[in-house]
């Protein structure tokens, strides 16, 4: 499959876990983000429904950009991604697949994660050059529908697992393919501080290590 835009390749992680900051302000970003970047995590993505997204990316990348693979979530059109670059951003997660947003993205260097759900998408996803998938919710699939989907893919297709996932689920998604993994609410709610965060991150990068073998 040769895709017309092709992003930027899905890096290798040391531990492919993806930070989702759903609800975080500008003024809660610094300490948060350096404590998930203290315990291990190397890519984190402000969702652009949270209050002021570009200003807390903005502050993420400039404070961790250099370390970790900072970006936005819930990426829905093409002017959002020229906002992206204008703050340093260099990921683009969405819950669905737009092409204009991958190609714009593309544009830039960016690795992109789009969201999918059927073969359909997939493959539209990958004919549009997206880095890695994000089976979205991957909860309502399962990892026997992410293995079943997976089985007609590209082998070299990066397999991401969002919603629905955390430290409990990590062994069951790694034993069909998935390759990274987004935590969302069981790791950063709305009102967490710092220390919780790094309670939960410890936590999860620990047991990451224990499914990694």
């Amino acid at each position: 499959m040769s895709p017309s835009s092709p992003s930027a390749p899905w890096p290798q992680f040391q531990r492919p876990l993806v930070a989702i900051l759903r609800g975080i302000r500008p003024d809660e970003v610094a300490a948060v983000t350096d404590a998930l970047i203290e315990e291990g995590f190397e890519a984190i993505e402000i969702p652009l429904n949270s209050p002021d997204p570009f200003e807390s990316i903005r502050i993420a990348a400039g404070r961790h950009g250099h370390v970790a693979l900072i970006g936005a979530g819930t990426v829905l059109d093409a002017g959002s991604v020229d906002r992206l670059a204008e703050v340093d951003g260099r990921l683009v997660i969405s819950p669905n697949v737009d092409p204009d947003v991958l190609r714009r993205a593309a544009g830039y260097g960016m690795v992109t994660m789009p969201g999918v759900f059927t073969p359909t998408e997939a493959f539209l996803a990958l004919r549009n050059g997206a880095s890695a998938l994000k089976f979205f919710p991957a909860g309502a699939l399962g990892p026997s529908g992410i293995a079943a989907i997976r089985a007609v893919l590209p082998r070299d297709t990066v397999i991401g697992a969002v919603g629905g996932v955390s430290d409990e689920t990590f062994a069951a998604y790694a034993q069909v393919g998935v390759t990274a993994f987004g935590l969302g609410s069981s790791l950063y709610k709305p009102g967490d501080d710092a220390e919780a965060v790094r309670r939960k991150a410890r936590r999860a990068v620990e047991a990451y290590d224990l499914a990694a073998g």
